[in-house]
C-alpha cells in the first residue's frame, strides 16, 4: 500500500501553543481574582445576605476585584479554548474585546488629560462620597486608610472633610467617641511605634487648626495625588506601555492563528 503526502497549509503549532500559554496565565489570574472576591464577601457575610450589596452607599473594592477577575477569566477561557480547538469565533471574540479595551484605555487617558479640571472634580466628589460611607464597609475603610497612610494625607481637600461622616462630624448631638476626630490613618506616623494607636485621631479637630499639623496630616489626598503624579510619570508610563504591549501581543497571536486556521480551511 502506498501513501501519498499532499502539500497543504497547516496551523502553526508555535502560535497555537503560544496563544494557549499566554491565555492560561490570565485564566488562572481571573480564577484567583474571583476566588479572592467571593472570599472577601464571605468574610463580610454578604453571601449570606445579598441585600448588603444594595445597602452600601460607598464604593466596595470587592466589586472591582470581581469585575476584573470576571473579564480576565472570560478572555483567558476564550483564548485557551479558541487556540486548542482552533475556533475562529472564540479567537475573534478574544482579539475584539482586547482591542476594545485597548482603545478604551487610550480614550480614557486622552480625556483625562484634556478634561483635567472635570476629572479632578469627579475624583474629589468620589472621595467625599466614600468618606461619608467610611464605616459602612470594612474593605472600603481599609482602602481609605491605606491611601491616607501611604500619601500622608487626610480627607479629600482637608481634615474637615471628615465632618461628612456621621461618626467623625463635629456637628449634631451624636455621642460618638470619634466626634470631631479623624481616622487613625490621618495621624503623623511615628516609626518607633510598634503598635498602631487607633485612637490617635480622637478630638484632634477640637484643637486650634494651628496645632493640627503636630498630630495629623493636614494635606488633602487630592493634592497629595497631584504632587505624586509628576514625580512618578515614568513609572505610570512604563506600566501603561507594558500593559499595552501585552494586549498587542495577544491581538497579534490571535489574528495570526485566525489567519492560519482560515488558510487550512480554504486549502480543503
Amino acid at each position: 500500500m502506498y501513501y501519498y503526502r499532499y502539500d497543504s497549509a497547516e496551523v502553526s503549532c508555535c502560535y497555537k501553543y503560544l496563544m494557549f500559554s499566554y491565555n492560561i496565565i490570565f485564566w488562572l489570574a481571573g480564577v484567583a481574582f474571583i476566588a479572592v472576591g467571593f472570599w472577601a464577601w464571605s468574610e463580610k457575610g454578604v453571601l449570606l445576605d445579598l441585600t448588603q450589596v444594595t445597602r452600601l452607599h460607598g464604593f466596595d473594592p470587592v466589586w472591582l476585584v470581581l469585575v476584573v477577575g470576571g473579564v480576565t477569566f472570560i478572555l483567558g477561557f476564550a483564548g485557551c479554548v479558541g487556540a486548542l480547538r482552533e475556533n475562529i469565533c472564540l479567537l475573534k471574540f478574544f482579539s475584539g474585546v482586547i482591542g476594545f479595551i485597548f482603545v478604551l484605555e487610550l480614550t480614557v487617558a486622552v480625556l483625562a488629560v484634556v478634561f483635567q479640571s472635570q476629572v479632578r472634580e469627579w475624583i474629589n466628589n468620589f472621595f467625599l462620597a466614600n468618606v461619608k460611607a467610611y464605616r459602612d464597609d470594612i474593605d472600603l475603610q481599609n482602602l481609605i486608610d491605606s491611601l491616607q497612610r501611604m500619601n500622608h494625607c487626610c480627607g479629600a481637600q482637608e481634615p474637615n472633610d471628615w465632618d461628612l461622616n456621621v461618626y467623625f462630624s463635629c456637628n449634631g448631638t451624636h455621642r460618638s467617641r470619634e466626634k470631631c476626630g479623624v481616622p487613625f490613618s490621618c495621624c503623623n506616623a511615628d516609626p518607633s511605634d510598634s503598635v498602631v494607636n487607633t485612637q490617635c485621631g480622637y478630638d484632634v479637630r477640637k484643637k486650634p487648626e494651628t496645632e493640627w499639623s503636630e498630630h495629623i496630616y493636614t494635606k488633602g489626598c487630592i493634592s497629595a495625588l497631584e504632587d505624586w503624579l509628576p514625580g512618578n510619570l515614568y513609572t505610570v508610563a512604563i506600566v501603561f506601555i507594558v500593559i499595552s504591549l501585552l494586549q498587542m501581543v495577544g491581538i497579534y497571536l490571535a489574528r495570526t492563528l485566525i489567519s492560519d486556521i482560515e488558510k487550512v480551511k480554504f486549502s480543503y
